[in-house]
């Protein structure tokens, strides 16, 4: 989608700070941390939600969450351990409507919260 904020920040019509890229993905820092490390990992191609998802994107997703795991890793979170999320629509707390997985650690991620 020409104006969706995450495909212009994948070609780069927006900055963002970019930590990761190859051919289908993107990963760059949240604008709005939840955690001392929260990096988005936004495929290139344009997919709206997970409820858009076909079999043909499954080696997709596997590719997001294994991007996710190895930035957890670089940021040194992997082994006390990371949350991955991935929003779906409005009520379940989806604010782009691109397919984007969140990988947050750095504090504990206990829920509920205390």
């Amino acid at each position: 989608m020409a104006d969706c904020l995450f495909c212009k920040i994948a070609r780069k019509e927006i900055p963002a700070k970019l930590v990761f890229e190859d051919e289908d993905v993107v990963a760059f820092e949240d604008i709005n941390p939840q955690a001392p490390v929260h990096v988005l990992v936004v495929p290139k191609r344009h997919i709206p939600t997970l409820n858009d998802l076909t079999p043909e994107d499954d080696a997709l997703v596997g590719k997001l969450a294994r991007v996710s795991a190895q930035l957890a890793a670089e940021r040194g979170v992997a082994e006390a351990g990371w949350r991955s999320v991935v929003n779906v629509n409005r009520e379940g707390g989806q604010l782009v409507f691109h397919v984007h997985m969140h990988c947050m650690g750095g504090r504990p991620m206990f829920w509920p919260p205390g």
